[in-house]
């Protein structure tokens, strides 16, 4: 529930077009809404100013649908990250309006009003809506094999209405391709750096812009990468200022940070 749909609650009930219990029953999720499986925070938008997400992993296609169709009840907006195409196949059933899956970032969006129906191949474009902030982002990764974790990066700022643009393969073991595209990447708000192997990016990148920096590790690598924990590692220890890290391949939470982060100075 956002804070507008409490305001128009309250105000109905005092202009007498909704009865006080009838208001009740709309307030008796509060604080939440147990659906079995889950316990949904249908009121976490009105602490955070944005809605629950839905976190993919270990949830069945039909647990991500059910979750969905019971938080869009209330929120204009709502996502479930890390999800395969089977989710949007089972989340369409339900909510046959209003769904994009972003194939490359494993995203699935819901917004309120049908105002999109992707298909199981969407690009990674955004869900129609205005863009929010006057800034923008810019994410930068190392690798073609890093696109997924920046997508899903990139594609979470642009559904919370910023705007991303995206500076793709531009790692450091060919650092004339980020020297190329630094004069663009410097216009940003805030800089998304995403990277896995060593991680080197993130530092780099940091020493060459006078904005934060959101370091992303990525999985991606072989034998001492250890699963993304050497990036992890690197990026904490890094050496240029300003530079901030989230967890590995959590490109969702970067995206989100970032989003706020160009929406600062809109309030």
């Amino acid at each position: 529930m956002e804070e507008k749909v409490l305001q128009q609650l309250i105000t109905d009930v005092a202009e007498g077009r909704l009865t006080p219990q009838a208001a009740v029953e709309k307030l008796k999720t509060f604080p939440y809404d147990d659906i079995g499986y889950a316990k949904l925070d249908t009121h976490r938008a009105l602490r955070t100013g944005r809605g629950e997400v839905v976190f993919g992993i270990g949830k069945t296609p039909e647990q991500v649908a059910g979750i969905m169709q019971r938080l869009a009840a209330d929120a204009p907006l709502v996502i479930a990250t890390k999800v395969e195409a089977e989710c949007y196949e089972a989340a369409k059933e339900l909510l046959p309006d209003g769904l994009a899956y972003y194939e490359t970032a494993k995203l699935l969006a819901y917004q309120g009003g049908g105002a999109h129906d992707s298909g199981a191949s969407c690009s990674s474009q955004p869900l129609p809506g205005p863009h929010v902030c006057a800034a923008h982002i810019a994410v930068v990764c190392a690798g073609t094999a890093d696109i997924p974790i920046a997508e899903e990066a990139a594609v979470t700022a642009e559904l919370y209405g910023a705007q991303a643009e995206r500076y793709y393969d531009v790692g450091v073991a060919g650092l004339h391709r980020l020297l190329d595209k630094t004069e663009d990447i410097r216009k940003a708000k805030v800089v998304i750096a995403v990277a896995g192997m060593e991680g080197a990016l993130a530092s780099v990148v940091g020493g060459l812009v006078d904005v934060p920096v959101i370091a992303v590790p990525t999985s991606v690598g072989y034998g001492a990468s250890m699963g993304g924990l050497t990036a992890l590692l690197a990026m904490l220890n890094s050496c240029s200022l300003g530079v901030s890290v989230v967890n590995i391949d959590n490109g969702f939470g970067a995206g989100y940070l970032a989003s706020m982060i160009c929406s600062s100075d809109e309030k």
